[in-house]
Protein backbone atom coordinates (compact mmCIF):
# COMPACT_ATOMS: atom_id res chain seq x y z
CA UNK A 1 0.00 0.00 0.00
CA UNK A 2 1.13 3.29 -0.77
CA UNK A 3 -0.15 5.00 2.83
CA UNK A 4 1.19 4.79 5.62
CA UNK A 5 -0.39 5.09 9.61
CA UNK A 6 0.79 6.72 12.96
CA UNK A 7 -0.39 5.21 16.33
CA UNK A 8 0.12 6.55 19.68
CA UNK A 9 -1.24 6.96 23.06
CA UNK A 10 -3.94 9.79 22.65
CA UNK A 11 -2.24 12.18 25.25
CA UNK A 12 1.27 12.15 25.66
CA UNK A 13 2.71 14.14 29.08
CA UNK A 14 6.45 14.48 29.91
CA UNK A 15 8.89 16.44 31.39
CA UNK A 16 10.21 16.06 35.44
CA UNK A 17 7.01 17.29 36.11
CA UNK A 18 4.76 15.24 34.26
CA UNK A 19 3.41 13.33 36.93
CA UNK A 20 1.70 16.04 38.43
CA UNK A 21 -1.03 15.75 35.40
CA UNK A 22 -2.69 12.42 37.10
CA UNK A 23 -4.71 14.58 39.61
CA UNK A 24 -6.25 16.24 35.96
CA UNK A 25 -6.63 13.46 33.80
CA UNK A 26 -8.16 11.88 36.63
CA UNK A 27 -10.53 15.15 37.15
CA UNK A 28 -10.86 15.02 33.20
CA UNK A 29 -12.31 11.31 33.02
CA UNK A 30 -14.63 11.22 36.08
CA UNK A 31 -12.96 8.47 37.51
CA UNK A 32 -14.24 7.67 40.49
CA UNK A 33 -12.12 4.18 41.77
CA UNK A 34 -9.34 3.13 39.56
CA UNK A 35 -7.25 0.07 39.65
CA UNK A 36 -3.04 0.46 40.15
CA UNK A 37 -2.26 -2.04 38.15
CA UNK A 38 1.88 -2.25 38.91
CA UNK A 39 4.42 -4.68 41.01
CA UNK A 40 6.37 -5.40 44.23
CA UNK A 41 9.35 -3.88 42.98
CA UNK A 42 7.57 -0.55 42.22
CA UNK A 43 5.85 -1.29 45.52
CA UNK A 44 8.52 -1.97 47.76
CA UNK A 45 11.18 0.74 46.03
CA UNK A 46 8.38 3.91 47.21
CA UNK A 47 7.85 4.34 43.78
CA UNK A 48 4.33 3.74 43.70
CA UNK A 49 3.69 6.41 46.41
CA UNK A 50 4.64 9.33 43.91
CA UNK A 51 1.04 8.44 42.22
CA UNK A 52 -1.14 7.28 45.23
CA UNK A 53 -0.36 10.78 46.65
CA UNK A 54 -1.43 12.44 43.95
CA UNK A 55 -4.75 10.19 44.03
CA UNK A 56 -7.87 12.26 45.52
CA UNK A 57 -10.61 9.30 44.80
CA UNK A 58 -10.88 5.58 46.68
CA UNK A 59 -8.50 3.40 44.48
CA UNK A 60 -7.51 -0.43 44.62
CA UNK A 61 -4.00 -1.82 44.14
CA UNK A 62 -3.33 -4.46 42.38
CA UNK A 63 0.99 -5.36 42.82
CA UNK A 64 1.87 -8.78 41.86
CA UNK A 65 2.66 -8.41 38.52
CA UNK A 66 5.33 -11.06 37.65
CA UNK A 67 8.48 -10.12 35.31
CA UNK A 68 7.48 -11.87 32.29
CA UNK A 69 3.60 -12.05 33.33
CA UNK A 70 1.58 -15.00 31.65
CA UNK A 71 -1.71 -14.98 29.95
CA UNK A 72 -3.59 -16.07 33.36
CA UNK A 73 -2.78 -12.84 35.39
CA UNK A 74 -4.71 -10.73 33.06
CA UNK A 75 -7.66 -12.81 33.89
CA UNK A 76 -6.77 -13.05 37.58
CA UNK A 77 -6.25 -8.96 37.55
CA UNK A 78 -9.87 -8.73 35.40
CA UNK A 79 -11.57 -11.10 38.09
CA UNK A 80 -9.58 -8.52 41.10
CA UNK A 81 -11.40 -5.29 38.85
CA UNK A 82 -14.95 -6.83 38.90
CA UNK A 83 -14.83 -7.84 42.53
CA UNK A 84 -13.34 -4.16 44.01
CA UNK A 85 -15.84 -2.24 41.40
CA UNK A 86 -12.96 -0.11 39.83
CA UNK A 87 -14.09 1.78 36.55
CA UNK A 88 -10.80 2.61 35.34
CA UNK A 89 -7.14 1.27 34.97
CA UNK A 90 -3.53 2.98 35.93
CA UNK A 91 -0.95 0.90 34.86
CA UNK A 92 2.39 2.03 36.59
CA UNK A 93 5.77 -0.08 36.37
CA UNK A 94 7.67 -1.34 33.36
CA UNK A 95 6.49 -2.75 30.60
CA UNK A 96 5.15 -6.23 32.13
CA UNK A 97 2.59 -4.03 34.36
CA UNK A 98 2.09 -1.52 31.75
CA UNK A 99 1.30 -4.84 29.61
CA UNK A 100 -0.98 -6.21 32.16
CA UNK A 101 -3.19 -2.74 32.66
CA UNK A 102 -3.33 -2.68 28.66
CA UNK A 103 -4.82 -5.97 28.27
CA UNK A 104 -7.18 -5.61 31.32
CA UNK A 105 -8.27 -2.25 30.24
CA UNK A 106 -9.56 -3.77 26.76
CA UNK A 107 -10.97 -7.56 27.93
CA UNK A 108 -12.77 -6.38 31.24
CA UNK A 109 -16.07 -5.69 29.16
CA UNK A 110 -15.21 -8.70 26.88
CA UNK A 111 -16.60 -12.32 26.63
CA UNK A 112 -15.11 -14.74 26.39
CA UNK A 113 -11.23 -16.38 27.38
CA UNK A 114 -7.80 -14.05 27.28
CA UNK A 115 -6.44 -16.44 24.93
CA UNK A 116 -9.43 -15.57 22.35
CA UNK A 117 -7.91 -12.18 21.93
CA UNK A 118 -4.39 -12.95 21.13
CA UNK A 119 -3.34 -11.70 17.84
CA UNK A 120 -4.19 -9.10 15.69
CA UNK A 121 -7.37 -7.13 15.80
CA UNK A 122 -9.01 -9.10 17.52
CA UNK A 123 -10.76 -6.09 20.26
CA UNK A 124 -13.48 -4.45 18.92
CA UNK A 125 -13.70 -1.65 21.81
CA UNK A 126 -12.67 -1.00 25.01
CA UNK A 127 -15.32 0.66 27.47
CA UNK A 128 -13.09 1.95 30.48
CA UNK A 129 -10.32 4.36 30.72
CA UNK A 130 -6.52 3.64 30.85
CA UNK A 131 -3.41 5.90 32.02
CA UNK A 132 0.02 4.50 32.04
CA UNK A 133 2.74 5.92 34.39
CA UNK A 134 6.19 3.88 33.01
CA UNK A 135 9.06 3.34 35.72
CA UNK A 136 11.69 2.30 32.91
CA UNK A 137 13.06 3.57 30.07
CA UNK A 138 13.09 0.94 27.52
CA UNK A 139 9.93 -1.11 26.30
CA UNK A 140 8.06 1.70 25.29
CA UNK A 141 4.77 0.01 25.96
CA UNK A 142 2.98 3.23 26.85
CA UNK A 143 3.07 4.51 23.11
CA UNK A 144 1.94 0.92 21.27
CA UNK A 145 -0.77 -0.85 20.59
CA UNK A 146 0.93 -4.45 21.68
CA UNK A 147 0.69 -6.44 25.05
CA UNK A 148 3.18 -9.26 25.23
CA UNK A 149 2.49 -12.58 27.72
CA UNK A 150 3.92 -15.90 28.54
CA UNK A 151 1.91 -18.66 26.75
CA UNK A 152 3.47 -21.11 29.69
CA UNK A 153 1.97 -24.15 28.16
CA UNK A 154 3.57 -23.95 24.88
CA UNK A 155 6.70 -22.36 26.54
CA UNK A 156 6.30 -19.02 23.80
CA UNK A 157 5.70 -15.56 24.50
CA UNK A 158 2.48 -14.07 22.46
CA UNK A 159 2.04 -10.99 21.19
CA UNK A 160 -1.83 -9.27 21.31
CA UNK A 161 -2.44 -6.30 19.06
CA UNK A 162 -5.07 -3.87 18.67
CA UNK A 163 -5.40 -0.04 18.90
CA UNK A 164 -7.84 -0.52 21.63
CA UNK A 165 -4.87 -1.32 23.72
CA UNK A 166 -3.40 2.26 23.36
CA UNK A 167 -3.81 4.50 26.66
CA UNK A 168 -5.82 7.67 27.09
CA UNK A 169 -2.64 9.45 28.62
CA UNK A 170 1.09 8.42 28.77
CA UNK A 171 2.79 10.39 31.51
CA UNK A 172 6.19 9.72 31.39
CA UNK A 173 8.41 11.18 34.03
CA UNK A 174 11.79 10.54 34.63
CA UNK A 175 11.27 11.11 38.17
CA UNK A 176 9.62 7.22 38.33
CA UNK A 177 12.69 5.74 37.41
CA UNK A 178 15.71 7.11 39.65
CA UNK A 179 14.82 3.91 41.63
CA UNK A 180 15.28 1.71 39.01
CA UNK A 181 17.72 -1.41 39.89
CA UNK A 182 21.06 -0.09 37.75
CA UNK A 183 20.88 -4.00 36.08
CA UNK A 184 17.01 -3.19 35.09
CA UNK A 185 18.34 0.13 33.53
CA UNK A 186 20.72 -1.51 31.47
CA UNK A 187 18.61 -4.00 30.04
CA UNK A 188 15.35 -1.58 29.68
CA UNK A 189 17.92 0.84 27.91
CA UNK A 190 19.08 -1.42 25.52
CA UNK A 191 15.67 -3.00 25.08
CA UNK A 192 14.83 0.64 23.69
CA UNK A 193 18.03 0.42 21.04
CA UNK A 194 17.02 -2.60 20.06
CA UNK A 195 13.43 -0.61 19.42
CA UNK A 196 14.99 1.97 17.47
CA UNK A 197 17.30 -0.15 15.42
CA UNK A 198 14.29 -2.81 14.37
CA UNK A 199 12.59 -0.35 13.59
CA UNK A 200 14.85 1.77 11.20
CA UNK A 201 15.36 -1.01 9.21
CA UNK A 202 12.39 -2.69 9.71
CA UNK A 203 10.46 -2.87 5.91
CA UNK A 204 7.73 -1.16 7.29
CA UNK A 205 9.46 2.17 8.44
CA UNK A 206 8.65 5.73 7.02
CA UNK A 207 10.08 8.54 7.11
CA UNK A 208 8.92 9.96 10.32
CA UNK A 209 9.64 6.73 12.39
CA UNK A 210 13.23 6.90 10.60
CA UNK A 211 13.40 10.23 12.05
CA UNK A 212 12.55 9.00 15.48
CA UNK A 213 14.14 5.93 15.37
CA UNK A 214 17.62 7.64 14.66
CA UNK A 215 17.45 10.59 17.58
CA UNK A 216 16.70 7.77 19.63
CA UNK A 217 19.81 5.71 18.93
CA UNK A 218 21.65 8.86 19.48
CA UNK A 219 19.87 9.65 23.08
CA UNK A 220 20.55 6.48 23.95
CA UNK A 221 24.01 6.18 22.83
CA UNK A 222 24.74 9.29 25.05
CA UNK A 223 22.89 8.51 27.85
CA UNK A 224 22.48 4.72 28.61
CA UNK A 225 26.03 4.81 30.43
CA UNK A 226 25.22 8.20 32.75
CA UNK A 227 21.98 6.84 34.00
CA UNK A 228 23.40 3.47 34.03
CA UNK A 229 26.07 4.67 36.39
CA UNK A 230 24.31 7.59 38.15
CA UNK A 231 21.11 6.55 38.84
CA UNK A 232 20.40 9.71 40.58
CA UNK A 233 21.47 11.92 36.90
CA UNK A 234 18.07 13.41 36.04
CA UNK A 235 19.22 14.82 32.65
CA UNK A 236 20.56 11.23 31.44
CA UNK A 237 17.36 9.82 33.46
CA UNK A 238 15.12 12.17 31.45
CA UNK A 239 17.01 11.66 28.13
CA UNK A 240 16.85 7.89 28.55
CA UNK A 241 12.42 8.35 28.99
CA UNK A 242 12.47 10.74 26.04
CA UNK A 243 14.47 7.92 23.92
CA UNK A 244 12.66 5.51 25.02
CA UNK A 245 9.16 6.91 23.76
CA UNK A 246 10.77 8.01 20.63
CA UNK A 247 11.53 4.04 19.90
CA UNK A 248 8.22 3.37 21.45
CA UNK A 249 6.49 5.48 18.81
CA UNK A 250 9.11 4.33 16.34
CA UNK A 251 8.42 0.41 16.54
CA UNK A 252 4.73 0.98 17.14
CA UNK A 253 4.73 1.66 14.15
CA UNK A 254 7.07 0.06 11.86
CA UNK A 255 7.32 -2.87 13.46
CA UNK A 256 10.39 -4.92 15.14
CA UNK A 257 11.85 -7.95 13.33
CA UNK A 258 13.89 -10.87 13.94
CA UNK A 259 15.68 -10.08 16.89
CA UNK A 260 12.37 -10.22 19.03
CA UNK A 261 11.59 -12.81 17.27
CA UNK A 262 14.49 -14.75 18.07
CA UNK A 263 14.51 -13.24 21.98
CA UNK A 264 10.60 -14.63 22.03
CA UNK A 265 11.38 -18.47 22.61
CA UNK A 266 14.48 -17.20 24.99
CA UNK A 267 11.52 -15.41 27.19
CA UNK A 268 9.31 -18.62 27.08
CA UNK A 269 11.19 -20.99 27.71
CA UNK A 270 14.08 -20.09 30.03
CA UNK A 271 12.36 -16.87 31.58
CA UNK A 272 14.82 -14.53 30.01
CA UNK A 273 13.59 -11.22 31.12
CA UNK A 274 13.18 -9.67 27.85
CA UNK A 275 15.44 -6.39 27.65
CA UNK A 276 18.21 -9.28 28.25
CA UNK A 277 17.05 -11.47 25.49
CA UNK A 278 16.74 -8.74 22.85
CA UNK A 279 20.23 -7.22 23.78
CA UNK A 280 21.60 -11.07 23.72
CA UNK A 281 20.41 -11.18 20.34
CA UNK A 282 20.97 -7.93 18.87
CA UNK A 283 24.21 -7.43 17.52
CA UNK A 284 24.19 -11.70 16.10
CA UNK A 285 20.44 -11.02 13.80
CA UNK A 286 22.06 -7.17 12.94
CA UNK A 287 25.33 -8.97 11.35
CA UNK A 288 22.95 -11.43 9.02
CA UNK A 289 20.73 -8.72 8.24
CA UNK A 290 23.80 -6.38 7.19
CA UNK A 291 23.06 -7.76 3.44
CA UNK A 292 19.48 -6.56 3.56
CA UNK A 293 19.93 -2.72 4.41
CA UNK A 294 23.77 -2.09 4.16
CA UNK A 295 23.26 1.46 4.06
CA UNK A 296 20.67 2.19 7.12
CA UNK A 297 23.92 1.09 9.14
CA UNK A 298 26.42 3.83 7.56
CA UNK A 299 22.95 6.03 9.28
CA UNK A 300 22.70 4.16 12.48
CA UNK A 301 26.82 4.38 12.57
CA UNK A 302 26.88 8.00 12.49
CA UNK A 303 23.33 8.18 14.97
CA UNK A 304 25.79 6.35 17.81
CA UNK A 305 28.84 8.98 17.02
CA UNK A 306 30.93 6.35 15.56
CA UNK A 307 33.33 7.26 12.93
CA UNK A 308 32.07 6.07 9.43
CA UNK A 309 33.47 5.91 6.11
CA UNK A 310 32.41 5.57 1.93
CA UNK A 311 32.07 1.73 2.45
CA UNK A 312 28.52 0.91 4.23
CA UNK A 313 29.63 -2.83 5.18
CA UNK A 314 32.68 -1.43 6.97
CA UNK A 315 30.19 0.83 8.63
CA UNK A 316 28.20 -2.38 9.51
CA UNK A 317 30.65 -4.03 11.04
CA UNK A 318 31.57 -1.05 13.17
CA UNK A 319 28.13 -1.08 14.39
CA UNK A 320 28.12 -4.92 15.68
CA UNK A 321 31.37 -4.54 16.97
CA UNK A 322 30.18 -0.99 19.25
CA UNK A 323 26.93 -2.95 20.38
CA UNK A 324 28.94 -5.91 21.54
CA UNK A 325 30.99 -3.40 23.55
CA UNK A 326 28.43 -1.09 24.90
CA UNK A 327 26.40 -4.21 26.06
CA UNK A 328 29.91 -5.76 27.78
CA UNK A 329 30.20 -1.74 29.63
CA UNK A 330 26.34 -2.73 30.40
CA UNK A 331 27.45 -5.97 32.25
CA UNK A 332 24.95 -7.62 30.11
CA UNK A 333 26.05 -11.26 29.84
CA UNK A 334 27.11 -11.99 25.83
CA UNK A 335 26.27 -15.66 25.01
CA UNK A 336 23.52 -18.14 25.14
CA UNK A 337 25.66 -20.37 27.45
CA UNK A 338 25.65 -18.18 30.06
CA UNK A 339 22.44 -18.86 30.90
CA UNK A 340 22.53 -21.96 31.44
CA UNK A 341 21.18 -22.78 27.96
CA UNK A 342 22.00 -26.38 26.33
CA UNK A 343 23.30 -26.27 22.54
CA UNK A 344 21.28 -29.29 21.46
CA UNK A 345 18.31 -27.02 22.28
CA UNK A 346 19.05 -24.72 19.01
CA UNK A 347 17.17 -26.56 16.67
CA UNK A 348 14.06 -26.20 18.81
CA UNK A 349 14.49 -22.63 19.60
CA UNK A 350 15.09 -21.79 15.87
CA UNK A 351 11.50 -23.90 15.06
CA UNK A 352 9.97 -21.55 17.64
CA UNK A 353 11.46 -18.38 16.37
CA UNK A 354 10.24 -19.29 12.72
CA UNK A 355 6.69 -19.26 13.91
CA UNK A 356 6.70 -15.79 14.72
CA UNK A 357 5.80 -14.54 11.26
CA UNK A 358 4.20 -11.23 12.43
CA UNK A 359 8.00 -10.36 13.30
CA UNK A 360 9.73 -12.02 10.82
CA UNK A 361 8.07 -10.12 7.77
CA UNK A 362 9.18 -6.54 8.80
CA UNK A 363 12.80 -7.90 8.90
CA UNK A 364 15.01 -6.59 6.16
CA UNK A 365 16.12 -9.81 5.18
CA UNK A 366 14.08 -12.97 4.94
CA UNK A 367 15.31 -15.92 7.17
CA UNK A 368 14.84 -20.18 7.09
CA UNK A 369 14.97 -22.41 10.09
CA UNK A 370 18.54 -23.14 9.48
CA UNK A 371 19.45 -19.80 9.43
CA UNK A 372 18.39 -18.75 12.92
CA UNK A 373 20.15 -22.26 13.87
CA UNK A 374 22.98 -20.67 12.88
CA UNK A 375 22.41 -17.30 14.40
CA UNK A 376 21.97 -19.01 17.75
CA UNK A 377 24.88 -21.24 17.60
CA UNK A 378 26.83 -17.76 16.49
CA UNK A 379 25.25 -16.45 19.85
CA UNK A 380 26.25 -19.55 21.63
Amino acid sequence: MNFSTFKSANKLVTGQTALQYLSQAVELFKIQKPLIVTDQGVVKSGTINHVLDLLQVEYSVYDTVKAEPEIEQVQDCIHVFKQNGNDAVIGVGGGSALDIAKCVAALVGQSGSVQDFLGTDKIRQRDIRLIVIPTTAGTGSEVTNIAILSDTANQMKQGMVSDFLLPDVAIVSPLMSVSCPASVTAASGVDALVHAVEAYISVNRSDITDALALDAIRLIAENLPKAYALPDHLEAREKMATASLMAGLAFGNAGVGAVHALAYPLGGKYKMAHGVSNALMLPYVLKWNVMGCAERFTRIAQAMNIETGADHNSNAARVIEWLHDFCRKLNIPSGLRAFGIAETDIPALAMEAIKVERLLKNNPRRLTVQDIEAIYQEAY
